[in-house]
């Protein structure tokens, strides 16, 4: 009997469909849309199927309202999907659609602190989406060309509104679209890296999140942060919705 992991975010639902071994058969991530409830249940198709249904993220508490048999907060789901798939994981740094958080694990992989940022949409994905329109480039493009560029010019507001007139001044002054693009991506990824050591640092450090799945941000993160060992999961946006579902093999195996 297969148990399903659901992570339903502000942004976006993802889901992870785990046989009793721990190996995913299964995992989908799409738009959360005007009806995430709804949504969600589309995605989990027939829910009688699974042995055990297991929300975490925003909508956690709805879900285990509506058609969940479990849930699990963020936190430990996200710990328990990068500790499985990083064994010696011993910090998360998780950023999403309209959050960011950076989780402590010790050595069995449980949640020793966290330290989470969801009340200002600064260094989150929605923020990275904004600047990248006002730059007139998508995402990918965006780290492309921020990463051949010298930079020079420094973003100095982190109020999405404020940062989006302060990305179309410069270049109405005639500021090069890469170095502007460099600007925004170090302002995101210093402001990470001030949650990071608020916390502490131990290395290594796992990466998840929407934002982590932008092609070349890891990489263009770790040169600037300093981490060589800075871990990517394939899929990056799976990990909380599979650490869910871990929670429910744990579940199944106690209750027997």
């Amino acid at each position: 009997m297969t148990v399903l992991g659901i992570d339903i975010g502000s942004r976006t639902i993802a889901i992870a469909i785990l046989n009793d071994k721990g190996e995913l058969l299964a995992g989908q991530v799409a738009d959360s849309g005007p009806s995430p409830l709804e949504r969600a249940r589309e995605m989990a198709g027939n829910l009688s199927s699974f042995r055990r249904v297991v929300a975490t993220g925003y909508g956690r508490h709805g879900a285990r309202a509506d058609f969940a048999t479990d849930l699990i907060t963020e936190i430990k789901a996200h710990a328990l999907g990068a500790s499985h798939l990083f064994p010696s994981c011993r910090t998360v740094l998780d950023i999403g659609g309209q959050d960011s958080k950076v989780i402590r694990l010790d050595e069995q992989g449980r949640v020793v602190d966290f330290i989470m940022n969801d009340r200002c949409a600064a260094g989150t994905g929605k923020f990275l989406e904004i600047m990248a329109q006002g730059l007139g480039l998508p995402l990918e493009e965006m780290v492309a060309a921020a990463s051949a560029s010298d930079g020079g010019v420094t973003l100095n507001s982190m109020c999405t509104v404020f940062a989006e007139s302060e990305v179309v001044s410069l270049l109405a002054a005639g500021q090069p679209v890469g170095a502007v693009a460099r600007a925004v991506l170090n302002s995101i990824c210093d402001r990470a890296q001030n949650l990071l050591l608020r916390l502490g640092i131990e290395p290594p450090v796992v990466f998840t999140g929407g934002v982590a799945a932008i092609p070349g941000l890891p990489v263009y993160f770790a040169r600037r942060m300093g981490l060589p060992d800075l871990l990517v999961p394939t899929r990056p946006q799976l990990v909380g919705a599979l650490g869910a579902a871990l929670y429910g093999i744990k579940v199944n195996k106690a209750t027997g």
